[in-house]
């Protein structure tokens, strides 16, 4: 067998195994916000869940990775696994965007633009970062590097969920008077099983975007990459641990879990670049982000069950700008990528769901709330021999 055949299977097959890797985060995420909304509303999220999957995908399969990429050509791996690769990236955009309107908003409408964030607004966001780059030669055109999408990924599903937000509105009863009603989360264990999923995902998500593993070089840049990946993760979950002990005299697990999904987030845009501190100090500030966040979303009324936008927005543009301060890349090139995509994908995500929310609602009435999304909209409860909490 010649050296280049090998390395071609060799690298086709870990694009396919940081494929299944980064879907183990559907149920990740699907488990993580099944746990935080209350019992009546489980079904309706873990059918988004789904749904965003499968119509996401297809999506981007018909028409977003022709704009992201503008050809299907592969020298280096199989187009195939490429492509399988790209696409398990596209959902979790999209995952961001839907946990944070979790218990209020309607399943087609929520569908309706999982296809155009598939099909248009990744893509392009995509096309202009790692992509076809139809922005070559301007002003606009993006310096910025971010390997795995810090920003990419994860500030355009915080903008979108900004977006999205700002035209839904919070749950009935989530601010009474000026004062935050606290809605706890209904179930701990799938919180903890969802996160943890959401980690081990993420070494593929990280790791796979390394792009190869078939020498000696890359597959130490793959090893350090994932190790990086880790540690940010436990730093975050350290000091969110610590954080809320120290204001509340409790271990709060679902802020230390979303301490640790903030580390990971903020350490996304270059695990391939740091040493051995770089993500431990990047992954403490991402987790402590993540601690004063959440109040402060709440404050401006926010609505926000999963704490998406502390995790993904806020500590996606974090990582950005961590890779301009900790390596040598411009930390304003870091600061132009930023600006150029969250204008993108917050001015496209609310014209879009404007649109779409003036001939389907995306919230659902008050009454339809208190009864439960699971009625409403699946016909199915989840905890049907649980009485219904208002």
């Amino acid at each position: 067998m010649l050296e280049a055949d090998f390395k071609y299977i060799i690298d086709t097959l870990f694009a396919l195994f940081a494929m299944v890797l980064i879907i183990f985060m559907v149920p990740g995420f699907a488990m993580l916000e099944a746990g935080l909304v209350r019992t009546k509303n489980v079904t309706s999220v873990l059918t988004v869940n789904v749904m965003i999957y499968a119509v996401a995908s297809m999506a981007f399969l018909l028409l977003g990775f022709d704009l992201a990429f503008g050809s299907w050509e592969s020298a280096n791996l199989s187009i195939w696994a490429f492509f399988l690769f790209q696409m398990a990236f596209v959902g979790k955009t999209i995952n961001i965007m839907s946990g944070g309107v979790s218990e209020r908003v309607r399943i087609i409408p929520l569908s309706m633009y999982a296809v155009i964030m598939g099909a248009v607004i990744y893509p392009l966001v995509v096309n202009i970062s790692w992509g076809a780059d139809l922005l070559a030669g301007t002003l606009l055109d993006l310096e910025m590097y971010d390997l795995a999408g810090s920003t990419v990924i994860h500030s355009t599903g915080g903008w979108a969920l900004l977006a999205a937000i700002l035209i839904i509105g919070s749950r009935k009863g989530r601010y009474v008077n000026g004062a935050i009603r606290v809605i706890p989360a209904s179930n701990i264990p799938l919180v903890v099983l969802g996160a943890l999923l959401l980690w081990i995902g993420w070494f593929g998500f990280n790791g796979g975007s390394v792009g190869s593993i078939s020498s000696v070089e890359s597959a130490n840049t793959v090893a350090k990459t994932i190790m990086n990946t880790n540690t940010a993760g436990l730093a975050g979950a350290i000091i969110a641990g610590i954080l809320m002990h120290l204001r509340y005299k409790l271990f709060d697990i679902t802020m230390i879990l979303n301490g640790a999904l903030g580390g990971l987030v903020a350490v996304t845009a270059a695990p391939d670049l740091y040493g051995t501190y770089e993500p431990i100090i990047i992954g403490a500030v991402g987790g402590a982000l993540v601690v004063f966040a959440v109040p402060f979303f709440d404050r401006l009324q926010l609505d926000d069950p999963v704490g998406a936008l502390s995790v993904h927005l806020v500590n996606g543009i974090w990582g950005t700008l961590a890779v301009g301060i900790f390596t040598d890349h411009s930390l304003l090139a870091q600061m132009k990528g930023i600006a150029v995509v969250g204008v993108f994908a917050f001015m496209t995500s609310y014209i879009v769901i404007f649109v779409i929310n003036r001939f389907s609602r995306f919230r659902a009435e008050d009454d339809e709330q208190v009864q439960g999304m699971d009625v409403s909209e699946c016909g199915v409860e989840a905890y049907p021999e649980f009485k219904r909490a208002i």
